[in-house]
């Protein structure tokens, strides 16, 4: 599906009750997680369709009707099934499929961060064509990353990486360094992971660059989101 030389992969599951955002059921059910996660996806997608010069890819995770469900809520994008047995093996697996397509550069985001600003994305691609980095990646506050972009695999990467830890973006830039990468790094942002992050002035502010994950938030009952 190549028309252009940078390519955005976008990393996604099917929202399904206790599979998602499994973390926020100390506070909302498992069918309000569920559906605060299809929020921050369908924002995420709004978002990335944006973007100019970039094609777009959805890896999905799931098997089933996963791949009925994304043709249909991400249509007019490639969507591509994971393969691999954790999250460094699955990054890495697309990455590589997409630069087979031969695009200069290839980022990766995941859908916890639906308010990020889309000009993030541009600039890591506009870094790695012009600042002479091999390497961007954008920092989240709990310690890993929101988005990775490189110009070819760089498969160190991806292997013993305590994933979904605090460690993952420290040992990225140690991993990096070992073997001569170039890294470049985006301003700071979050993931909507916990009870706190649900009451981020900027997630609800009506500028927010995430409307239906917006409302999604404003329509539940107050004491679902204690102070």
């Amino acid at each position: 599906m190549r028309h252009n030389n940078n390519a955005l992969i976008v990393f996604a599951k099917q929202p399904i009750a206790g599979k998602v955002k499994t973390r926020l059921t100390t506070v909302l059910s498992p069918e309000e997680a569920a559906e605060l996660y299809r929020c921050m996806l369908i924002d995420t997608l709004s978002k990335v369709k944006q973007l100019e010069g970039v094609d777009i890819y959805l890896f999905f995770e799931g098997n089933g009707d996963a791949a009925s469900y994304f043709a249909t809520i991400a249509a007019g994008m490639e969507t591509v099934p994971q393969r691999g047995n954790n999250l460094g093996e699955r990054m890495m697996d697309a990455f590589q499929r997409t630069f087979e397509h031969g695009y200069e550069s290839v980022a990766i985001i995941g859908t916890d961060s639906p308010d990020l600003p889309v000009g993030f994305l541009d600039v890591a691609f506009q870094r790695l064509e012009k600042n002479g980095v091999d390497v961007v990646i954008g920092p989240t506050e709990d310690g890993g990353y929101y988005l990775l972009a490189m110009k070819r695999v760089y498969c160190r990467l991806f292997r013993d990486v305590p994933w979904s830890s605090d460690q993952v973006l420290n040992l990225s830039l140690a991993r990096g360094a070992e073997a001569g990468i170039t890294i470049g790094l985006l301003p700071g942002w979050y993931d909507v992971d916990t009870v706190e992050d649900l009451r981020r002035p900027g997630l609800l502010d009506k500028g927010s660059g995430a409307p239906m994950t917006r409302e999604f938030i404003k329509k539940l009952p107050p004491f679902s989101i204690p102070a």
